[in-house]
């Protein structure tokens, strides 16, 4: 990282938040929430359920660390690239892997702390709030009603059993579509993986990356993240500073 192209600084607990230099973003309205590893924990749910698909094709993972990078991307594209299947073995896996992850996996997750009370804060400042997930969209808005947390968000975007929706892009594409009367310039994205960073770079929409899910901030912010965020409860006031700049 070049020092010269980004600022840190210190907050009220002692952490760090960097930011890149130069930004304006004075007419932010709308922010976009990625649900895996930026609200909830979900590895054990989506962990187990990978294991319980793989074994269906003859593979024994028994260390689930190894299961790590299910979280975040597609199914079908981990099952190809992290074990070797094939297009069609890893439609099949997603399928079995939802097996297990649809009636006990889901809920096998827990939320963030200040996550809650950092919606809430956002709604009140006048921001909308809306998801975008690559997980099933059906699965969201169950995970968000578990934890309470589901009529806090104007809408829940995700992707579609069909693949027809399945990417970051894609799910981006299709808040787009639903939110048409607010502009790209206006919108921003908070996710943990460079797979949430891509998204949001092909469709032009800026994303603050969070340093506590399970992918690596600090790469998100040298490819582009407009600033790293240490937890819920500091974003209000990340998201106030932005728009001063």
């Amino acid at each position: 990282m070049k020092p010269e192209l980004f600022a840190l600084e210190e907050n009220k607990t002692g952490g760090g938040r960097k930011t890149q230099q130069h930004s304006k973003r004075g007419n932010m309205k709308a922010i976009l929430f990625d649900l895996d590893g930026t609200l909830i924990d979900s590895f054990e749910g989506i962990a187990k359920s990978a294991q319980y698909a793989l074994r269906r094709f003859g593979i024994n993972e028994e260390d689930l660390q190894k299961l790590r990078p299910f979280v975040g991307p597609p199914l079908v594209e981990s099952f190809q690239k992290l074990y070797g299947l094939s297009k069609e073995q890893a439609v099949e896996a997603t399928e079995i892997y939802r097996e297990r992850y649809r009636p006990i996996g889901i809920l096998e997750c827990s939320l963030y702390p200040g996550v809650e009370e950092c919606i809430k804060i956002l709604r009140a400042d006048g921001y909308l709030i809306g998801m975008a997930s690559s997980k099933p969209e059906e699965f969201c808005r169950r995970i968000l009603d578990h934890f309470g947390l589901l009529e806090l968000f104007d809408d829940v975007v995700g992707a579609t059993f069909d693949r027809r929706i399945d990417t970051k892009e894609e799910v981006l594409n299709e808040v787009l579509r639903r939110w048409k009367d607010i502009p790209k310039d206006q919108m921003c994205l908070v996710g943990d993986t460079m797979f949430d960073l891509e998204g949001a770079k092909k469709i032009g929409i800026d994303c603050i990356a969070v340093s506590y899910g399970f992918g690596d901030a600090k790469e998100m912010l040298q490819n582009g993240a407009i600033a790293i965020c240490d937890g819920m409860a500091e974003l209000p006031k990340l998201i106030h500073e932005l728009k001063r700049e």
